[in-house]
């Protein structure tokens, strides 16, 4: 408990999400003010701690996020809803995260790996037939960003998202968390799920290399039978980067990611910066006053 914990977070419809140790908050800005849920967090890593290990815990860790965010959506968006019980049920999320994952896995994995399929026969390099692949990748997430944001909502998310890094910014400078404070922090961060995705498509390049130039499905079966290994690997580089001194490889890796949350990010208002504090605030607190209450135990148990 004594170790500095790294908080994270994520944008949702009107609000942001906040992760700490031992809890989850999700704050959304209603027109009657600002509501709040909270979580208990138990990690699978902590039940289960083989999970734990490194280039292990990079796909838990994405599975658990996953989750954690369909539900904090799932609340956001039952906020603004005219039915009472507007919530997700668990067949609706699991029917949202397979969606999810059915089109990430068309958008990202499979089309690439057609278009790619219809260039090899020009490309003798297995490595350059690679590298066309992960920029082929890389451009369809671009296109993909730049035509959702063209969506006034979600504009507001990227609002919100950037809300949440100049929070945590802030929180980790150790400046107190108020509006003014926040304000004058920057909307990217390097822990920022954006930096994940691309260090992602960069690995996986790296990592297909080692395998030729398969045929359409087995390149797809391939991609999809790796993505374990590449998050493993992707997650552990997030993590670097994510410490106050890093090797200057690092830098170069995550730098591509941090010039995509110009995308990512808006500079938010007033409002949407406290709901962001309210939730870091929140789990902060839940934080502190559980680490008070197990020294106070040691304390005791020593006496």
């Amino acid at each position: 408990m004594g170790q500095r914990f790294s908080y994270g977070g994520q944008a949702v419809i009107e609000g942001v999400m906040m992760r700490g140790r031992t809890n989850l908050a999700v704050a959304v800005r209603r027109s009657d003010g600002i509501v709040l849920h909270e979580e208990k967090l138990r990690p699978w890593a902590q039940r289960y701690p083989i999970l734990g290990v490194p280039f292990i815990r990079g796909s838990v860790a994405l599975i658990e996020s996953l989750a954690m965010g369909v539900r904090a959506l799932s609340f956001s968006a039952s906020q603004f809803a005219e039915e009472e019980e507007a919530e997700l049920t668990t067949k609706d999320m699991v029917m949202t995260i397979g969606f999810a994952v059915l089109l990430t896995v068309g958008l990202f994995i499979a089309l690439p790996a057609y278009v790619v399929r219809l260039v090899q026969a020009h490309i003798s390099s297995n490595v350059l037939l690679n590298i066309v692949e992960g920029l082929i990748k890389i451009g369809f997430f671009l296109l993909y960003i730049l035509g959702i944001s063209a969506m006034e909502d979600i504009r507001r998310v990227f609002e919100y998202h950037g809300a949440e890094h100049k929070a945590i910014n802030c929180y980790e400078a150790g400046e107190p968390l108020t509006v003014e404070n926040v304000a004058k922090y920057t909307t990217v961060h390097r822990r920022c799920g954006t930096n994940f995705l691309l260090i992602v498509f960069f690995t996986s390049i790296f990592l297909f290399s080692f395998f030729g130039r398969p045929p359409f499905l087995q390149r797809v079966l391939l991609h999809i039978a790796l993505l374990p290994a590449v998050a493993g690997i992707a997650y552990e580089l997030i993590r670097l980067a994510g410490r106050p001194k890093r090797p200057w490889r690092v830098e170069v890796i995550i730098a591509p990611g941090l010039l995509l949350q110009m995308l990512t990010t808006r500079e938010p208002d007033a409002e949407q910066i406290e709901v962001a504090i309210k939730a870091l605030q929140v789990v902060v607190e839940k934080d502190q006053d559980k680490l008070a209450a197990a020294l106070g135990s040691q304390c005791h148990a020593v006496h």
